[in-house]
């Protein structure tokens, strides 16, 4: 059973993946990432980790597609994009012919799995909040410390970037 759930979340999960980047609307990228999120969610249920499958559909699921998709409105409202014919550029044969490489790959990788040992049992507490507050505090404290310090950076400079520009005293606009 929790490999068949493993094998469905996955390939929703990388279905996902791939409609994040050839959507060609932003939004529709937004919501393929919230697909991706929801599948992650899955698979961290099926390691037994439901602290981090409740954290990644409350932050990242709900927050952060959210604010994805409340940039991508606020950005569009100030210049629409314009609509461009559909064709196919000249990477498009070899970045299939790698897709499908790849593919291939994680397929051979993960049947190949299938047919071993079975997998160990998580250790006592895995995934619980107190487990994950003392390894985030104790041996993960210096990347959960430098990793606030780069959200910190990136909220300073979405605010800068996303900062209307100054109003000149003669009513022109500054530059952006």
């Amino acid at each position: 059973m929790e490999v068949l759930l493993f094998t469905i979340a996955s390939a929703l999960s990388i279905a996902g993946g791939v409609g994040v980047i050839a959507a060609r609307q932003p939004v529709h990228s937004a919501l393929a990432l919230l697909l991706v999120l929801g599948s992650l969610a899955a698979l961290y249920l099926t390691l037994a980790a439901e602290f981090v499958a409740v954290l990644q559909v409350i932050l990242y699921a709900g927050a952060i597609v959210v604010l994805f998709l409340f940039v991508i409105m606020l950005l569009h409202a100030r210049s629409p994009e314009q609509q461009r014919p559909a064709r196919a550029g000249p990477l498009a044969i070899p970045a299939a012919v790698f897709g499908v490489l790849l593919v291939a790959a994680i397929s051979i990788a993960v049947l190949r799995d299938l047919g071993g040992a079975v997998a160990a049992s998580p250790p006592e507490g895995f995934g619980t909040t107190e487990a994950v507050g003392r390894e985030l505090f104790t041996r993960f404290v210096l990347p959960f410390e430098a990793a606030g310090i780069l959200l910190l950076i990136g909220i300073v400079a979405g605010v800068v970037l996303g900062k209307a520009p100054a109003r000149r005293s003669d009513g022109e606009r500054g530059e952006p």
